[in-house]
């Protein structure tokens, strides 16, 4: 994440949400650079996985081998709240199956020049909100984060 879009309070409530989630998603290269320091359950989102499988550091998961309710069924069977911060292919494919809610956090004011969007085809939509109100979610309402920032939170919900 380039330094400009870096900002304590979007940080800290990132982590706060992490931190309730019976299962963190994420992408192999995500899961490789950031180790898991607080131990949180994890799924990492990968072709190099027959289906769905416990390794040592964490549940990993191949969606063309084994199908998402599988895959929640074995990585966190009592069921409860999924986090997917993602990776762009995570994003992607989540954007594909049905997110209940999205997190879109902008900090205003700040343009990164040829920067990788969180969707592969927000820049086709137009923006992430045309290309998630494409997929049928609805802006439920926007948070301050950091009046400073400014970095606004709005949850796009089904």
């Amino acid at each position: 994440m380039p330094e400009a879009l870096r900002n304590e309070a979007d940080w800290n409530r990132f982590q706060a949400e992490l931190d309730r989630a019976v299962l963190v998603v994420l992408g192999r290269v995500g899961h490789e650079t950031h180790p898991n320091t607080r131990g949180r359950r994890r799924l990492v989102v990968s072709t190099r996985s027959d289906g769905v499988e416990r390794r040592p550091d964490a549940w990993w998961w191949n969606p063309g081998k084994a199908s998402l309710g599988e895959a929640l069924r074995t990585a966190a069977p009592e069921g409860g709240l999924v986090a997917v911060p993602g990776g762009r292919r995570v994003n992607d494919l989540f954007l594909s199956l049905g997110f209940d809610t999205f997190h879109l956090v902008r900090r205003h004011g700040i343009v990164i020049v040829r920067g990788i969007p969180v969707f592969t085809r927000a820049w086709v939509a137009g923006s992430a909100e045309k290309l998630l109100s494409s997929h049928g979610l609805h802006p439920a309402g926007t948070e301050e984060l950091d009046p400073n920032g400014p970095v606004t939170l709005t949850a796009w919900t089904r």
